[in-house]
C-alpha cells in the first residue's frame, strides 16, 4: 500500500473482520484504503492505463472499472498486468459479466441487488468468487433500490442485509457493503444502521453528487461524520471530475478526521483588515513547494502560517515550525520557541529551509 497509512491518533473505530482484496487488506485495523474509478471504456486498454499510472501516482489503493459488456470484461485480463493496484470489476444487469470478470483474474467484484437479484444467479455468483478467492461488494445505491417498501434508507439497510444473508448461505465471506445516496443525510443514516447490524466492512461513498463543488462538500459532510464516529474501511469521493481529484480529495478527507497523513500540514489564517502581508499568495507557494516532498522516517511536520498577531504567536508556536507576521516582516518559530525575525521577502525560503532540515 502506498505512503499515508499510518494513523495520526487513536480514533474509535468500528470493529469489522479483516476482508483481502489483492495486495490490500481492508476492515480490522488497517488504515482506510482509498478507491476511485476509471472513467473511460474499460476495453479502451490504452486509455485505461493512463489513467491508472495518473492514479497510482497520485496515491490511489484500489481501483474499480466498468464492466458494460464481454469486451470490458476480457480487457481485464490485459488491465490486470498494468497496475499493482487491486483490480474491481463493476457489475451490473448481466450477472454472467461478473463470472466473466472472475475468470479474468479480478481481485473484487461489485454487484448492485438493485439490478441482480435473482438468487440462482447470485448463487453461480457467489461460487465463482469462492473459487477463485475473489472478494464480493454488495452496493447498494438509493437510486436503483430492489423492490420494497419504506423509506429510502429502511430500503437500503433492508436490502443490504437479505442479500448478505442470501450469500452467506452460499457460504461468502469475504464481502465489503456499501448504501449509498445522493443525500449526504441518508447515506450518514444507512451506514450508521449497518454498522450495528454486520461486522462486514463498510465501504463509504455519496453517489450522484452534482457539480464537482457541491460533491466536495455533500461528500465531506457525509463521508466525515462517518469517518469521525469511526465508520469505513474503504472510501471513493465520487465526483464529476477526474479520478485524480478523486484520490486528491479522500486524502484530504482522511487527514482532517485524523486518520492518516500524507504529507506535511499546513495551517494558515483566513487574514482579515489586520493581515499586512500577501498570506494567501505565501501559502499558495508554500503548498506548490511542499507537495510531493518526501517525508523522512515518519516525520510530518505541522506548519503554520499566520497573518497577524492576534492569534499567530500562539498558533506558530503549537507547531513544529511557524511564522506569525506584522508588517513586512514575521517571527519564525521553530518547535515552539522564537528563532528570529524573517523579511517577508525572505520567508518562504526560510521555512523551506528549516521544514527541509526537520524532516531530514
Amino acid at each position: 500500500m502506498s505512503g499515508g497509512c499510518e494513523k495520526r491518533d487513536k480514533m474509535k473505530r468500528r470493529k469489522t473482520r479483516t476482508v483481502r482484496i489483492g495486495g490490500v487488506r481492508i476492515g480490522g485495523n488497517n488504515p482506510v484504503a482509498i478507491q476511485s474509478m476509471t472513467k473511460v471504456r474499460t476495453s479502451c486498454v490504452g486509455k485505461v492505463a493512463a489513467q491508472l499510472r495518473l492514479l497510482e501516482k497520485e496515491g490511489c489503493e484500489i481501483i474499480r472499472l466498468s464492466v458494460k459488456d464481454a469486451e470490458d470484461a476480457l480487457a481485464l485480463r490485459r488491465i490486470k498486468r498494468l497496475t499493482k493496484m487491486p483490480v474491481v470489476a463493476d457489475i451490473h444487469f448481466d450477472w454472467r459479466l461478473a463470472l466473466e470478470a472472475i475468470r479474468s483474474g479480478v481481485d473484487k467484484i461489485r454487484i448492485n441487488p438493485g439490478n441482480i437479484s435473482d438468487r440462482k444467479n447470485l448463487a453461480q455468483i457467489a461460487a465463482a468468487a469462492l473459487s477463485a478467492g475473489v472478494a464480493v461488494r454488495l452496493g447498494i445505491n438509493s437510486g436503483s433500490l430492489p423492490a420494497g417498501k419504506g423509506d429510502t434508507v429502511s430500503r437500503m439497510v433492508r436490502g443490504a442485509l437479505h442479500y448478505l444473508r442470501i450469500l452467506e448461505d452460499e457460504g461468502l465471506s469475504r464481502m465489503v457493503v456499501s448504501l449509498k445516496a445522493s443525500s449526504a443525510g441518508e447515506t450518514v443514516d444507512a451506514y450508521t444502521r449497518m454498522s450495528s447490524l454486520c461486522d462486514y466492512p463498510l465501504h463509504l461513498g455519496v453517489t450522484a453528487t452534482g457539480l464537482p463543488e457541491h460533491g466536495l462538500v455533500k461528500s465531506s459532510v457525509a463521508i466525515g461524520a462517518l469517518l469521525l464516529n469511526g465508520i469505513g474501511d474503504t472510501m471513493r469521493v465520487s465526483l464529476t471530475d477526474t479520478p485524480q481529484q478523486e484520490v486528491r480529495a479522500a486524502k484530504l478527507r482522511l487527514e482532517a478526521v485524523g486518520a492518516r497523513t500524507f504529507g506535511h500540514e499546513v495551517i494558515s489564517c483566513p487574514t482579515c483588515g489586520r493581515c499586512e502581508v500577501d498570506l494567501a499568495g505565501t501559502v499558495r507557494g508554500l503548498g506548490r513547494a511542499i507537495s510531493g516532498m518526501p517525508v523522512h522516517r515518519g516525520r510530518h511536520l505541522k506548519i503554520a502560517v499566520m497573518g497577524c498577531v492576534v492569534n499567530g504567536p500562539g498558533e506558530a508556536s503549537a507547531a513544529d515550525i511557524g511564522i506569525a507576521f506584522g508588517k513586512n516582516e514575521g517571527l519564525l518559530f521553530k518547535s515552539g520557541k522564537p528563532c528570529g525575525k524573517v523579511k517577508y521577502e525572505n520567508c518562504l525560503p526560510a521555512l523551506l529551509s528549516e521544514i527541509k532540515k526537520m524532516s531530514g
